[in-house]
């Protein structure tokens, strides 16, 4: 199931780079440093990146094993360092009977580090990964404990990966149903997004949307309480708000929330901070709004259950 992969010091021809196809969000690593190594690394870099066939490339430990569990994935290539082939064939054993996964490739880590973005910490874990099937609020599943009164995150264009990626982390510890998105104003799957999830991509439904206000009145219309969250409002984020379906929404940083997707909004609330500062960035500010819905649900339930 292991496949060992050397790296040569001569130059390889490109079939034994990659055989995939350019894609669109290619990337190519410059070259920093001089000498014979540097310019190697470099082009065998943007030679495995130069195409993805449709796919992009998943690293790092949390975002790559639970890639390699999630049935709804589908792999293209699983890369991994020798000392943790041991970790990525568990993995893969586990669902074998129910899943087929590529032959385990093992790398030294120039030969990895040269596969990823050169700003991509892997951790000695890689996968070429397929995007998920999509996700609609339609078909969304029941998570425990959130059938009843289901929450879910709704970000107001937000660009920026490592942001989503990390509200998607949050937003699966504290037990949301799904993040939404504008589909237009939202990044893609990928690397980057992957390793801020810390695997809750492959847990947590990230659903995209034509249009958010829309969205958030089809919402309402469904017994969903919708708060958004503003730096300026005049009303505290309050527990007796946090109760029953309700949807979070939260714009981008600097912007905020939109208009139209303000008026759309049951509710404006905001997180008391220090005056001396000046906001808290998107990911933090999810954070501690899932964790006081948390709170909330979980002090409810407990009167409830006397």
């Amino acid at each position: 199931m292991v496949e060992r992969t050397m790296r040569r010091r001569k130059h390889r021809p490109a079939a034994a780079v990659s055989k995939l196809k350019r894609g669109p969000s290619s990337q190519a690593a410059p070259n920093v440093g001089g000498g014979e190594s540097a310019t190697t690394a470099g082009n065998v870099r943007r030679r495995a990146q130069a195409g993805l066939c449709g796919g992009f490339w998943l690293w790092g430990r949390h975002a790559v094993l639970a890639a390699v569990l999630n049935p709804r994935r589908q792999l293209e290539r699983l890369c991994a360092l020798d000392e943790h082939a041991a970790a990525v064939e568990a993995a893969v054993q586990s669902v074998a009977p129910h899943i087929g996964r590529p032959k385990l490739e093992l790398l030294d880590r120039r030969a990895l580090t040269a596969l990823l973005p050169a700003d991509a910490t892997h951790q000695g874990f890689a996968t070429l990964a397929r995007p998920l099937p999509a996700t609609s609020l339609d078909d969304l599943p029941a998570r425990a404990g959130t059938a009843a009164e289901p929450l879910l995150v709704v970000l107001d264009q937000v660009t920026d990966p490592r942001n989503v990626g990390a509200v998607l982390r949050s937003a699966y510890a504290f037990g949301a149903a799904a993040v939404v998105v504008q589909d237009r104003h939202a990044p893609e799957e990928g690397g980057a997004l992957a390793k801020a999830a810390s695997g809750a991509l492959e847990t947590m439904p990230l659903i995209r949307v034509t249009n958010l206000a829309r969205t958030l009145r089809g919402l309402r219309d469904d017994g969903f309480r919708c708060v958004g969250l503003a730096g300026e409002a005049a009303d505290i984020l309050d527990c007796d708000m946090l109760g029953g379906p309700l949807a979070l929404v939260l714009g981008a940083e600097g912007d905020g929330l939109r208009r139209l997707v303000r008026e759309a909004c049951d509710a404006l609330v905001r997180i008391p901070i220090a005056p001396e500062v000046d906001s808290l960035n998107l990911s933090a500010a999810a954070a501690v709004a899932l964790y006081e819905c948390a709170r909330a649900r979980h002090f409810a339930a407990g009167a409830g259950g006397g």
